[in-house]
């Protein structure tokens, strides 16, 4: 149903996606508990941008960035409105899972927010395997963030 592909941040649709992303974000989140990347941020070699196509409209964005040789991270995902619960994001989860165990990663982490915005996103995780564990990298926990873990 979808065409999931690796993505150079040229379409006009996938920077659209991602403003609406980093927006969405910052009008839930507390002050100083946004952990998306920007544009520039984006562009660096540990970082893959993933998208969804449904025919030539995006679907849905992914993240994966490379921790170390052993570890990677979900940095983004979301879900176009015109795409949602129709398994955009199962496509692109499961895109950011193979690539992260292609590139030797044993184990795939995520931050994300703490409510009912983020529950969605939180249940799609835990039915993948993600389990809530403890802060990785340079985050620290608080009352609004959880971390999930994957082992591969």
């Amino acid at each position: 149903m979808f065409n999931v592909r690796r993505d150079d941040l040229s379409s006009a649709q996938t920077r659209e996606l991602l403003i609406l992303h980093l927006a969405g974000m910052q009008s839930i989140s507390p002050a100083g508990s946004v952990f998306a990347l920007g544009l520039s941020g984006l562009q660096i070699p540990e970082v893959t941008v993933w998208t969804a196509w449904a025919d030539e409209k995006i679907a849905a964005v992914g993240v994966l960035k490379m921790l170390d040789d052993r570890s990677a991270e979900i940095k983004s995902m979301r879900t176009h409105p015109d795409f949602l619960r129709r398994g955009a994001a199962s496509a692109i989860l499961e895109a950011l899972i193979a690539n992260a165990k292609d590139r030797g990663s044993k184990r795939l982490s995520l931050e994300t927010g703490s409510g009912s915005a983020f529950e969605p996103a939180v249940m799609l995780y835990r039915r993948r395997g993600f389990e809530n564990g403890a802060a990785f990298g340079d985050y620290a926990k608080s009352d609004f963030n959880q971390f999930l873990h994957l082992e591969l």
